[in-house]
């Protein structure tokens, strides 16, 4: 796997309009990773992509009247197959994380990039996904320079109180171990560095 042109080779493209230009394009330091389902703890099907393409029809489901009229995106969905559906491609900002702060500093979507893995907080994601996921990180780790495996966390760490996801059914240990097979080892615990 690898980026070309801030794209990841490999990966179905589906461009959002819900994104825009990061104030810094080299202020690449921070990966958040989210879950989503849609309806909620459903799986399959196009719902994500539809949401993210402003495509999302309010009379489909009772609960996607609610949330129709976002305008959010990520840089990439990952599915419970490991199938890769990228959105927004890296140097650009995608709005993924809403209110948040990280170490102190706000609007984590100016310097983040947002992963999306198909799940729910309370059903365990699936071995593709850990596979996968890890496999973009290192990509990811070798291409963006302010990256690194300290600064990869959850959309919980960034908007606490608000948002659960990944939730506590993601494995944290388990991706861990993936990255450092790829080459990649965290130098410690990864909540002192929230």
């Amino acid at each position: 796997m690898k980026v070309i042109d801030h794209w990841l080779a490999g990966a179905r493209r589906l461009e959002s309009c819900n994104c825009d230009d990061r104030p810094d394009v080299r202020d690449i330091s921070l990966v958040v990773i989210h879950g989503i389902s849609l309806p909620p703890g459903e799986f399959g099907g196009d719902w994500i992509e539809c949401l993210f393409t402003n495509t999302l029809e309010p009379t489909a489901h009772p609960y996607f009247e609610s949330i129709c009229s976002l305008r959010v995106s990520a840089h990439a969905l990952i599915r419970r197959d490991g199938g890769i559906v990228q959105f927004v491609p890296f140097h650009r900002r995608a709005w993924h994380a809403g209110v948040s702060s990280y170490q102190g500093r706000e609007r984590c979507n100016d310097f983040s990039i947002g992963i999306e893995l198909e799940g729910a907080d309370d059903i365990p994601y699936a071995d593709a996904q850990y596979e996968r996921l890890a496999d973009v990180l290192a990509v990811l780790l070798d291409n963006y320079p302010g990256l690194s495996p300290d600064r990869i966390v959850g959309h919980s760490d960034i908007a606490p109180g608000r948002k659960t996801d990944p939730g506590p059914s993601f494995d944290w240990e388990r991706l861990y171990r993936l990255l450092s097979a790829r080459g990649f080892c965290q130098t410690g615990n990864r909540n002192i560095f929230l």
